[in-house]
């Protein structure tokens, strides 16, 4: 129950502060919503991506293969450190320097916005077919063995599962969707401290 007690106390906390943070952030406007009203700092930025980078699928899974196949699995992180660096200090500033803030609208200048369209959908689809199911399922997996949901509430594991996929999705979803980049870069960060 304590275990319990100070997950909830810890993620009001970091729901509290990320909202205390934003109190003067304007969310109407594209760069307030998006950007982050172009106010993120270099520690929020690379505390953000580090947590993107590294979810529960690597936390769940990775550690899995290590245990079965050993320590290889570390390459994959270990290359994709080295592509973060070279995209923070190599293609970042080329972006920022063209006025562009995503792939996406690089890709339209350089080609046409049909292959920004095209290029936009099969990022979002395959985000959401691959990658949110298993970061969803795997985070599931993790709480509800920390917290033994169901035994808790009395429904089968599937259920506790099912539940906890749900709770944390609705969660995930609402403050992003209310609190825009700079709350999922905020808590991102609080987070990975």
């Amino acid at each position: 129950m304590l275990t319990f007690i100070s997950f909830l106390a810890f993620t009001g906390f970091v729901a509290a502060y990320a909202s205390w943070k934003l109190r003067k952030q304007n969310l109407h406007t594209q760069d307030g919503y998006f950007l982050g009203g172009r106010s993120l700092t270099g520690i929020v930025i690379a505390g953000s991506m580090l947590l993107t980078n590294i979810s529960t699928e690597h936390l769940i899974g990775m550690n899995g293969s290590a245990y079965k196949n050993g320590a290889i699995i570390i390459a994959w992180e270990v290359l994709s450190a080295v592509a973060l660096v070279i995209g923070a200090l190599y293609f970042i500033p080329r972006y920022l320097k063209m006025g562009l803030t995503t792939i996406p609208e690089f890709i339209e200048k350089r080609f046409d916005r049909p292959t920004q369209a095209i290029m936009s959908l099969i990022l979002i689809v395959s985000f959401v077919v691959t990658l949110l199911p298993i970061v969803l399922y795997t985070g599931a997996i993790n709480i509800e063995s920390i917290f033994d949901i169901s035994q808790t509430l009395n429904i089968t594991k599937k259920g506790g599962i099912w539940l906890t996929v749900v709770v944390v999705g609705s969660v995930g979803a609402v403050y992003a969707v209310f609190g825009g980049l700079k709350m999922v870069a905020l808590t991102d960060t609080i987070n990975g401290f």
